[in-house]
């Protein structure tokens, strides 16, 4: 005989020559991955060994979804967000993550956050807005200054990243980390 506990907890009990015994059994249940699915997955962890080696986040999203053994539209129903969606998620050519849906993916793999990001994604999870602001004053110039420094026309435009209204692009962060690295290298720049 067997007793409901919970959906998945349940108390099996039997009677063996007049003694009652009780042995609780968990029905753990989940979803295989399609075969061709676990050789995409074996190949990828056989490559990446240690997350370490990762560098982007399409990677890393991927390689701790192969070692919980989730497909991509678990992800999506998890974090509430359309397969096609969290598909893109996983392409290289991918830029910004928003930080909500990372956060619920990475509760979801249970890695921190910061685990799953690029340089760039931690860049603004970290506050780029405070980041942008510290390494202009670092070199001493205005708003403006600092935007004609990157390729950036506007003033205004800098001003809405220090005060995160609006997100910088790969491509301005890419000479962010230049002026940085210049700067950390000869403060006269």
């Amino acid at each position: 005989m067997i007793s409901d506990i919970s959906r998945q907890l349940k108390v099996m009990v039997c009677n063996a020559n007049g003694v009652i015994k009780y042995a609780p059994l968990y029905i753990h249940s989940f979803n295989l991955l399609q075969p061709h699915k676990m050789v995409e997955a074996e190949k990828f962890n056989i490559i990446y060994t240690d997350p370490t080696q990762l560098i982007s986040t399409s990677d890393k999203l991927r390689y701790y979804r192969y070692k919980k053994a989730l497909r991509q539209k678990d992800v999506a129903a998890y974090i509430g967000i359309d397969l096609s969606t969290y598909v893109k998620y996983e392409q290289v050519n991918r830029d910004y993550y928003p930080l909500e849906q990372i956060s619920k993916i990475a509760e979801l793999l249970e890695v921190e956050v910061e685990n799953l990001l690029d340089d760039y994604n931690l860049f603004l999870y970290r506050g780029q807005g405070q980041q942008i602001k510290a390494l202009r004053k670092s070199v001493k110039l205005s708003q403006g200054e600092f935007g004609k420094l990157i390729g950036v026309a506007s003033r205004r435009t800098v001003e809405s990243w220090e005060w995160d209204k609006s997100i910088v692009s790969k491509r301005v962060w890419e000479h962010i980390v230049h002026i940085k690295n210049q700067t950390a290298g000869n403060p006269a720049v």
